[in-house]
């Protein structure tokens, strides 16, 4: 089998043919990212029959060309830029660096090392991360708007408004306020602008929640059925973890999340301290679900948080025994919800 790597840039993308068995440079060519540059690209690897892609960064700046590939039944997998920086570094030529150098270190990286990821054709998984960055966006937006629009209502009304309001209070006090001048008068302007922009935002936050809980439905997890999971928090679960098949054991997930426990050894004063590593998003998802669960009496985290106090840890050590064990439920859900199936598409290197 032969394993061509890609070094993907924005306007280009330089692939390069390695042989795993002698780790020889077999040929290189660059294209431009078109259609017809792909097509030129597919023509130039059928030389190599027997072939699979290794794209440096295939969920980034590769991610086009990649799903391009595994449209047409190529077999694909995902390089981390840092392992490729690894074996550059290690390879001769030392921090020697250019596009087909590049590319062949994923190809090596990926026979050499087997440090990658089998990239599958998008799905729900991917619908779902872009209706959560959506509502991310609007979220921060509606804030912006609420900030400006609190400003401008100082300076109109004695104490401006109170600091949860309706669109429609703050409408029909703008409406009814007669400006004395012409300052006060654009404030007046702008403030109702800011109100109309605020109605708009919100419908679409709650257009796009819908969307999610639609496509929630459609996938069929089960993830809802965990305490302090909802619906924003289940498809940002799975948006940022994506194929849970990709994690052979709870504990990889744990590490992937940030929610493992870091071991911290000093002759016989052995103790564990937070993990830094890992999807903070995907942390930051899974500390709301244990937060909730804690303050919830009736669900098994709150008993288990009870207990870790009862052993003596502090409420924030508790907490960490709790993420750990939300993680490893969450990983068990998805799992299930996948029907325990492994990847099989991507072929072995010997």
């Amino acid at each position: 089998m032969i394993v061509i790597g890609i070094d993907p840039h924005k306007s280009t993308h330089t692939a390069t043919a390695v042989d795993p068995a002698t780790n020889r440079d077999l040929g290189s060519v660059r294209i431009r990212s078109s259609f017809d540059d792909y097509a030129q690209l597919i023509t130039w690897s059928k030389s190599w029959p027997d072939r699979i892609w290794a794209v440096e960064n295939a969920s980034g700046l590769g991610h086009h060309l990649t799903q391009w590939l595994i449209s047409r039944g190529e077999a694909v997998v995902d390089i981390p830029s840092t392992a490729t920086a690894r074996v550059r570094e290690l390879s001769r030529g030392g921090r020697r660096k250019n596009d087909r150098i590049d590319a062949a270190a994923a190809a090596c990286v990926a026979f050499s090392q087997g440090d990658f990821r089998p990239v599958a054709p998008e799905g729900h998984t991917d619908v779902l991360r872009i209706l959560d960055e959506r509502r991310i966006d609007l979220v921060k937006q509606n804030g912006r708007l609420v900030n400006q629009l609190h400003a401008l209502l100082r300076e109109l009304f004695p104490g401006g408004m109170e600091r949860e309001f309706d669109t429609d209070d703050a409408a029909g006090k703008l409406k009814a306020f007669l400006p004395e001048t012409q300052a006060d008068a654009m404030r007046k302007n702008v403030a109702l602008d800011i109100v109309g922009d605020l109605r708009r935002a919100r419908f679409q936050i709650e257009d796009i929640t819908a969307r999610i809980k639609t496509e929630l439905a459609a996938s069929g997890t089960k993830l809802l059925k965990i305490p302090g999971v909802g619906i924003v928090t289940a498809a940002r679960i799975l948006a940022r973890t994506g194929d849970p098949n990709r994690f052979p054991t709870e504990a990889a997930f744990a590490n992937y999340s940030g929610t493992a426990p870091v071991e911290i050894a000093s002759a016989d004063n052995q103790r564990h301290r937070l993990s830094r590593y890992g999807d903070r998003t995907l942390n930051s998802a899974i500390h709301i679900v244990a937060v909730t669960q804690a303050r919830t009496p009736t669900s098994d985290g709150y008993a288990y948080h009870q207990r870790k106090m009862a052993e003596g840890k502090t409420s924030r050590e508790a907490m960490r025994c709790l993420k750990r064990q939300v993680a490893k439920r969450l990983w068990r859900t998805m799992r299930e919800d996948q029907g325990d199936r492994l990847v099989t598409h991507v072929p072995r290197f010997a």
